[in-house]
C-alpha cells in the first residue's frame, strides 16, 4: 500500500498539468519555446500532408474512430400530434441520455493499479502474459494485480524473465478478496470468457477494460496483441472509444418454511444472461413470466433465455433470437425450444422488471444460471427478478462502437458469408431481346 501511495502522489501531480491543458504527449514539450508562427504553420501543412499519406490515418478515418457527426441515439420525437394532440409532460420522468457515439473514455486522474486476467489452462497465453506485466511494471510503473492461482502454474515458475517482476506483482482471490476501488484499469488476455470473468468480479462499478484476443471466439475481445505496447498507451492517454455493454441485475427471492424467516435473496449482476431450464428433469418446463407486474405468458419447454443487447449473440443467437447492438436499450427474452410453434423471442424496452417464477401447477422445479455459473435451484413458491443495472461493462472500442461489433460479426460468426451469384455472361444479351424472342430463335440467329 505504501507503494501505492506514493506513486499515486507523484502522479497527482501530473494529472494537475494535464488538467490545466496539457496531454500526456505534450507535458515534455511544455518546456520548449513556442516557435514563430510561420514555422507553425509549415509544421502544420506538412503535418496534413504526411498524414494524408498515412495509410492507418485513412484507414481509421474510413473506420469511422474519427468523430462522428451522426448521433447513434434516434431523432427526439415532436411532441404535439396533429391540431390538438400532444404529449403530456412530466418533469420527473425526463431523461438525458448521451449519445453512444460521444462514449470517450477519460482519465481524470491518471491510473496506477490494472488487473490482467488470462485466460486459464492454455499456455499459449503465457508468453503474451509475461510480456504484459513486465512492460506495465517496468515502463508504465504501474501496480499490477493477478489471481493468486495464476502464480501458482509451474511453468511460469520455469520463466527466468517472470521471476524478475514475480515478487513485485499484487494477488487476489476470488470469493476471498474485494477489489471494488481498488482497480483504475483492467486487461483482459483470452477469450470471451475472461470480460465475462471480468464483469463477475466487480459486482458494482467496473473499471475500464482492454480485451486482447487470444482466445478461441473472440467476440467480445477487439484487440490484436502485436502491438500491445501502442495500444495500452493510447488508451492510458485517453485516446479510446467505450461501448457500455448494460448488464441485467438478477435477485433470487426464497420462500421462507412454515415458522421460519425468509433467506436471504441471491443479488448477481450478468454480462451475457440468466438461463432458467429444466435441469435434469424430464418434464417441460412451466414458467410463468410476469412484466412489470402483469403476467404474459407461461413458458412450456426447455426453459427461457433473459439476455442483454451483448448476451444476444451468444446463447440467445443459437437458440434463434435476433443479434442487437450493445448500444440499444433493451432486453431480449428468449424460449428455448418452446412446445408452441408461436412462441418467438421477444424484445422489451430496458425499463421493465420481469419476474420469474415456477408455474404452481408445475411438474418439477427449475434451475438457474447467470453467465453460466452459479447454477442454482428454482423451487415453487421461489421467484427470479430481472432489471438493467445502473453498473454497465466499460468496454474499450478498437475503432468505434459500429466497427468493432460488425468486424466480430463478421470474423467470429461469419454472418451473411456466402458464395457471391455469378454474374450473367453468354445469356446477358437475353436481357436486351423483345418478349417475342425465344431460345430457339436465338440460336437458329447465331
Amino acid at each position: 500500500m505504501e507503494i501505492i501511495m506514493r506513486e499515486r502522489a507523484r502522479r497527482c501531480s501530473v494529472s494537475c498539468e494535464l488538467l490545466n491543458g496539457g496531454s500526456w504527449r505534450d507535458i515534455p514539450e511544455q518546456q520548449q519555446h513556442h516557435h514563430h508562427h510561420q514555422h507553425s504553420q509549415q509544421q502544420q501543412h506538412c503535418q496534413l500532408l504526411l498524414e494524408d499519406k498515412d495509410p492507418e490515418f485513412r484507414r481509421r478515418k474510413r473506420s469511422g474512430t474519427w468523430p462522428r457527426t451522426r448521433s447513434l441515439n434516434a431523432p427526439s420525437p415532436i411532441q404535439q400530434f396533429g391540431p390538438c394532440g400532444r404529449i403530456m409532460k412530466n418533469s420527473a420522468m425526463v431523461m438525458t441520455i448521451q449519445d453512444p457515439a460521444s462514449q470517450r473514455l477519460t482519465w481524470y486522474k491518471p491510473p496506477l493499479t490494472v488487473l490482467v486476467i488470462k485466460k486459464v489452462r492454455d499456455s499459449s497465453v503465457l508468453p503474451p502474459f509475461v510480456q504484459l506485466v513486465t512492460w506495465l511494471i517496468e515502463e508504465k510503473r504501474m501496480v499490477v494485480f493477478v489471481e493468486a492461482s495464476v502464480l501458482e502454474d509451474p511453468a511460469l515458475a520455469r520463466d527466468h524473465r517472470f521471476q524478475g517482476v514475480r515478487d513485485r506483482l499484487q494477488t487476489f482471490r476470488d470469493g476471498t478478496d474485494d477489489l471494488q476501488d481498488r482497480i483504475d484499469f483492467i486487461v483482459c488476455l483470452g477469450g470471451d470468457g475472461t470480460l465475462l470473468y471480468a464483469s463477475l468480479l466487480f459486482q458494482q462499478s467496473v473499471p475500464p477494460v482492454m480485451a486482447f484476443h487470444l482466445g478461441s471466439l473472440g467476440f467480445l475481445t477487439p484487440f490484436e496483441f502485436d502491438n500491445f505496447q501502442e495500444q495500452v498507451t493510447n488508451v492510458l492517454e485517453g485516446h479510446a472509444a467505450l461501448t457500455l455493454r448494460s448488464r441485467l441485475r438478477c435477485i433470487i427471492m426464497r420462500k421462507g418454511e412454515e415458522g421460519q424467516p425468509a433467506k436471504p435473496p441471491t443479488n448477481l449482476l450478468v454480462l451475457n444472461e440468466v438461463v432458467v431450464d429444466r435441469g435434469p428433469s424430464p418434464y417441460l418446463s412451466n414458467i410463468d413470466l410476469f412484466i412489470d407486474g402483469k403476467h404474459v405468458t407461461s413458458v412450456q419447454g426447455d426453459g427461457l433465455i433473459v439476455s442483454t443487447p451483448t448476451g444476444s449473440t451468444a446463447y440467445a443467437v443459437a437458440a434463434g433470437a435476433s443479434m442487437i447492438h450493445p448500444s440499444v436499450p433493451a432486453i431480449m427474452i428468449t424460449p428455448i425450444c418452446p412446445h408452441s410453434l408461436s412462441f418467438r423471442p421477444i424484445v422489451v424496452p430496458a425499463g421493465v422488471e420481469l419476474k420469474i417464477s415456477v408455474s404452481p401447477d408445475s411438474r418439477n422445479t427449475s434451475w438457474v444460471s447467470f453467465d453460466g455459473r452459479n447454477r442454482q435451484e428454482l423451487f415453487h413458491g421461489d421467484s427470479l427478478r430481472v432489471t438493467t443495472s445502473i453498473y454497465p461493462v466499460p468496454s474499450i472500442c478498437a475503432a468505434d462502437q459500429i466497427t468493432d461489433w460488425f468486424d466480430s460479426l463478421a470474423e467470429c460468426l461469419h454472418w451473411n458469408v456466402r458464395k457471391k451469384q455469378k454474374h450473367l455472361d453468354e445469356l446477358s444479351d437475353l436481357t436486351h431481346s423483345s418478349s417475342n424472342d425465344t431460345l430457339d430463335s436465338l440460336d437458329r440467329d447465331s
